[in-house]
């Protein structure tokens, strides 16, 4: 008995929605081989290559565990890849004469990007990653029930660090015992990023003067972490009264992730960094009203900076000395998914898009403030789904 967590009429609705872009962009198939794409199209995250023609059902190429793939993905069609002439003999003969072929060209190494070149010639490569990500936007109400899921999850997690934070204890003992508390509640630990070279081990927790440290990680906080091998998230700095601790965490279930940050303070946090939080409290529920289904997500982030100048603190926010451009970033499967609402990017809102509001003000020496809430984007704004209090917590 077949055990599908992703159901075929799922697949079959998000496969019809790529072949209706490759069918606009004149590509005659696609070969999908990255994990998150993988699983998002044949709900199995195997070793496999899924073909997806213009028209017709899609073949599920196996190399390991063909057991396991054929039990985990309700594709009809799922073979076992013995050979890369298997590969060949699948896909040639469905490739109508001067159609191209999609490949996930953003991630995909370059010693495979020729290997497939010459195995498929004379198809000319097209990038289909552009059209998977725009596809993966807009989430399914099977997926949004994944989403509350993990939503849950993270908020339980949040009033875990309620009862345990304390004085003296390092980031990595408070980081430790929250994952461990997700992780016995469904928390998958891995969180998937489709940047390059980007790496995230479950989130940023950051104390004081930590909250200011930067690091490569495409974030307003980064944080020194263990050691410059992995230079991000909990070091073994110790908690002290009276300062910010930024708990930055996703949450993944069933391979969906949501994302959502707040600041715990021993006591009182110095007001200048108070005000400065509530600023950012602020920005998040003025977005949340202009997020409709339609709105520019340039527009959205020239409010979120208006809101910051305006406050007398621009000079602080999305980062101190090293900013980054963008205030919101798409969630699903990854961490870094469509919508993006950047200061350069043009990308209007859909309706069902799931996007992480993250307005945050990086203070030198002394810390980060701000906030992270997932939301969903609908007709008349953006509907929150991480659900523990918004407000600073101070205990």
């Amino acid at each position: 008995m077949k055990d599908h967590a992703v159901p075929l009429a799922e697949l079959e609705q998000r496969i019809e929605r790529l072949q209706e872009q490759m069918e606009r962009q004149e590509i005659g198939g696609a070969l999908v081989v990255q994990k998150a794409d993988l699983f998002y199209f044949s709900g199995t995250a195997q070793n496999a290559h899924l073909f997806i023609p213009d028209r017709g059902e899609p073949v599920l190429l196996v190399k390991k565990s063909y057991p396991r793939a054929r039990r985990e993905s309700a594709l009809r069609r799922v073979i076992e890849l013995d050979g890369w002439s298997r590969l060949v003999e699948t896909v040639k003969p469905r490739l109508a004469t001067g159609r191209k072929i999609g490949l996930e060209m953003d991630i995909l190494p370059a010693s495979l990007y020729l290997r497939y070149q010459k195995m498929l010639a004379p198809a000319a490569i097209a990038d289909i990653s552009p059209a998977i990500r725009r596809v993966r936007a807009v989430k399914s109400p099977f997926e949004l029930a994944r989403l509350h899921a993990a939503a849950a999850v993270g908020e339980a997690v949040f009033r875990f660090a309620r009862e345990i934070l304390r004085e003296g204890m390092t980031e990595v003992e408070l980081s430790a015992q929250l994952e461990a508390f997700g992780r016995a509640r469904g928390h998958q630990g891995f969180v998937r990023t489709r940047g390059f070279n980007q790496e995230l081990f479950f989130g940023h927790v950051l104390s004081g003067e930590s909250g200011a440290a930067a690091s490569f990680f495409e974030g307003p906080t980064g944080g020194l972490g263990m050691n410059p091998s992995f230079p991000q998230g909990a070091g073994t700095k110790q908690i002290k009264r009276g300062e910010p601790v930024l708990i930055d965490y996703t949450t993944v279930i069933d391979g969906y992730l949501v994302d959502q940050t707040r600041i715990f303070c021993l006591g009182k946090l110095p007001p200048h960094l108070a005000e400065a939080h509530r600023t950012a409290i602020g920005i998040n529920k003025t977005l949340a009203s202009l997020g409709k289904a339609g709105a520019d997500g340039r527009e959205l982030y020239r409010r979120a900076a208006e809101m910051a100048q305006e406050a007398g603190l621009a000079p602080y926010f999305m980062g101190c000395e090293e900013k980054v451009g963008f205030i919101g970033h798409g969630v699903g499967l990854e961490l870094d998914e469509l919508p993006v609402i950047a200061r350069n990017l043009e990308c209007p809102l859909e309706e069902g898009m799931v996007v992480a509001l993250e307005p945050k003000f990086i203070f030198p020496g002394e810390g980060a403030v701000g906030i992270e809430d997932t939301f969903v984007v609908r007709k008349h704004g953006l509907e929150q789904i991480t659900r523990f209090d918004d407000d600073l917590q101070e205990l």
